[in-house]
């Protein structure tokens, strides 16, 4: 089983030669999960040869562009392309509604002759509060992170937790730092994929760089970080963490 980054960037990616943080995860089968699905995903698919006939699994953390702005492209070239079947579209049951009602139904509600749901485009399996869910013969797991609190109410986001091969990995997704609300995950992992921002006037929305220096030894020796910002970038690898994730790199879960 292995993980390729599409891409490493943060949402403002423009003309950095970097994409959005999304992933694929490929099992022994050759069969993919897309992990999030941002606005750029068919340009970062392409560069590895890939599109949309190569994604048939879809998870979406959360409903910034940057991981579902890609899904009216999805789910339109598969449902006008005769040959294609539905993607499978993994999603927690708190994002279903506003997925539908806030982000796609503008674009994709009126077809020719007949009024679309997000049914229409995607098989929809939607994931419970603390229970995991079954994609093929691996095991994943959602953990809610805080993201952005708008003053009264947490936006949903949710992170995963899986293991492959032996290996235990957490992937944050977006996520401000919030080691105490996370600090057991950082510690079961074997394997940590950490949202990080590097700009020097923090957004409150995302975990810095100068705020995951102050985690401990051992839990930085676990982090790989993604979803940095265009420009200069520390010295990750001497500050102790595994380092930064560049744009195609593959992490390979083998026994």
């Amino acid at each position: 089983m292995k993980l390729i980054f599409l891409g490493s960037g943060s949402a403002f990616t423009v003309n950095s030669g970097n994409y959005h943080s999304n992933m694929l995860l490929i099992d022994d089968s050759d069969c993919k999960l897309l992990i999030d699905c941002g606005s750029d995903v068919r340009l970062s698919l392409a560069e590895l040869g890939m599109g949309y006939k190569d994604i048939h699994d879809v998870y979406v953390s959360h409903l910034h562009a940057d991981h579902a702005g890609g899904l009216e492209w999805l789910g339109f070239t598969t449902y006008f392309d005769p040959s294609c079947h539905r993607p499978k579209l993994y999603i927690h049951h708190s994002l279903q509604v506003p997925l539908w009602e806030k982000v796609l139904s503008g674009g994709m509600t009126s077809l020719q002759g007949s009024i679309a749901d997000l049914s229409t485009y995607f098989k929809v399996h939607l994931i419970n509060d603390n229970e995991p869910f079954k994609w093929n013969k691996l095991t994943l797991q959602t953990v809610q992170t805080v993201h952005v609190m708008n003053g009264f109410k947490i936006l949903p986001s949710f992170g995963l937790i899986f293991t492959a091969n032996g290996t235990k990995v957490f992937i944050t997704t977006d996520t401000q730092f919030a080691p105490t609300q996370i600090c057991d995950f950082y510690e079961w992992a074997d394997l940590i994929f950490q949202d990080c921002e590097t700009t020097q006037v923090a957004s409150g929305v995302h975990a810095s760089y100068s705020e995951l220096l102050s985690l401990s030894p051992e839990i930085r020796n676990k982090m790989w970080l993604y979803h940095y910002n265009p420009g200069p970038l520390p010295e990750a690898k001497i500050d102790g963490f595994k380092g930064f994730v560049v744009k195609g790199q593959t992490f390979n879960f083998d026994l």
